[in-house]
């Protein structure tokens, strides 16, 4: 089991572990009222963004899975994070056992194929390193996160409710082992 998230690289991206000195921007990104709207809706607070950044970190020391942050490898700006968690939500159906896969990206990055870029290197870590069976939840109206988790093999299960708002929840096939994806067009 891993204690620190592996070093990834794509044709436009360098997905890494958290660092310290990410929590800045980390902190903006989720207190960004447009990223946050297919979120809870709410801005997180820093105190709200100090929790989340210890918990991604917690999940590789404990798990052996967790978050990234996504850097653009010609600019070397901040895109976003993407992973693997187990938030022991508490929702019907359960998601216990499954890894559940989010991503965020920053909403001036929109638009450009990033976020797909990211989850398929996701992905083809996940199918070589995971035993779990992958999740996802999603709010119905967050149209771009529905079709990236359609072109990810992602099937609908059901619509539900977590802590009060309406959300989708996806799984992708698992038969013991992740399937792992190629980059494909968008």
């Amino acid at each position: 089991m891993s204690s620190s998230a592996p070093l990834i690289e794509t044709s436009r991206l360098l997905l890494r572990g958290h660092r310290l000195a990410d929590f800045e921007m980390i902190a903006a990104l989720w207190s960004d009222a447009e990223m946050v709207r297919f979120i809870g809706g709410v801005p997180s607070s820093r105190e709200a963004s100090w929790s989340r950044f210890l918990r991604y970190l917690g999940h590789w020391s404990a798990l052996g899975f967790g978050y990234w942050v996504i850097f653009d490898k010609a600019t070397d700006r901040f895109v976003g994070e993407i992973g693997l968690a187990d938030y022991q939500r508490d929702m019907a159906p359960s998601m216990d056992g499954l890894a559940e896969m989010g991503w965020v990206i920053s909403p001036e990055f929109h638009g450009k194929g990033y976020a797909h870029e990211a989850a398929l290197a996701v992905l083809n870590w996940a199918s070589q390193q995971l035993d779990r069976q992958l999740c996802c939840i999603i709010a119905p109206n967050n149209t771009p996160s529905l079709h990236l988790a359609s072109k990810l093999g992602f099937v609908a299960q059901c619509d539900t409710y977590y802590q009060g708002a309406e959300v989708r929840l996806f799984t992708r096939p698992f038969d013991g082992k992740q399937t792992a994806l190629v980059a494909g067009g968008e």
